[in-house]
């Protein structure tokens, strides 16, 4: 027996199985849409949404005169309401291109969000939300801690952002990139949380995964007992281990856990790529 540390091949998450990967994910305008309003609908099954507040934007190819666009949920309608056919396609600059429903966009939405995507061409899909763990979390000094494995994975890669009041001032987004920088997840103090991924589907699983994080952190310092923080060595080498993992997924395209997302949304929203 050996007494050297011994890992999955390329850390892979797993193994056997014999069954070829479906194709690559699709980037067109319809698939992005079809995605983004699954995210929508996932968000509101894990009950993370508030009411008709918050949002979920994608980022959309650019229009053939180079127009940069991305795509809002209507102001007024619930997550569970958003199709793929309703989604508001708004410019850079606020101007509405496209409302099926007449609804128009939050204006806090598009100020946070449009902060993100004009200064992170990366960030194809960014997502805000105003869970009750995540508010917590985001209003205590410490911020969130690597207690365990879900939270390490943020580990050294979280960004915050001080609260300035409702987000209506466009001049906030400087501020809010700058804080930002080039992390892909944030807790926006005494607010809430905000993810960006490179398709939509990472940024759905960060999201979840952060929200999973706060839940625990709560949960576990309730007790009254003492936390026990990961090591830091661990904590990052974890924090590592999820980055490559991440990263795979995005450079082969296939994404097993995301459609088990869809197969659950065929169940329990059908509809949502209407």
């Amino acid at each position: 027996m050996t007494s050297q540390s011994q890992t999955v091949p390329d850390e892979e998450m797993s193994l056997g199985g014999t069954k070829t990967p479906g194709a690559r994910r699709d980037t067109g305008e319809g698939a992005i849409r079809r995605d983004l309003a699954a995210a929508y609908r996932i968000i509101a099954l894990r009950g993370m949404d508030d009411g008709i507040y918050t949002h979920i934007s994608a980022r959309l190819p650019d229009g053939a005169d180079g127009q940069k666009r991305f795509l809002l949920n209507p102001y007024g309608l619930m997550f569970s309401e958003v199709t793929a056919g309703n989604l508001v396609t708004v410019d850079a600059d606020g101007a509405i291109l496209d409302d099926p429903e007449g609804l128009g966009v939050n204006a806090a939405g598009f100020t946070i969000h449009s902060a993100v995507h004009m200064a992170r061409h990366d960030a194809v899909c960014v997502l805000h939300t105003h869970t009750v763990a995540g508010v917590a979390v985001s209003s205590v000094k410490e911020g969130l801690l690597s207690l365990n494995q879900w939270s390490a994975q943020f580990h050294g890669a979280l960004a915050y952002h001080d609260y300035e009041g409702i987000a209506l001032n466009l001049e906030e987004r400087v501020r809010l990139v700058d804080d930002l920088g080039t992390r892909n997840v944030m807790l926006l103090r005494n607010h809430g949380t905000l993810v960006c991924g490179r398709s939509v589907a990472e940024a759905v699983k960060l999201a979840l995964n952060l929200e999973r994080s706060c839940k625990a952190q709560v949960a576990a310092l309730s007790m009254g007992l003492t936390p026990d923080p990961l090591p830091d060595d661990v904590a990052a080498h974890t924090a590592a281990q999820y980055a490559r993992a991440y990263d795979r997924t995005e450079s082969t395209g296939h994404d097993p856990e995301w459609d088990a997302f869809l197969r659950l949304l065929s169940r329990e929203a059908p509809g949502y790529d209407a």
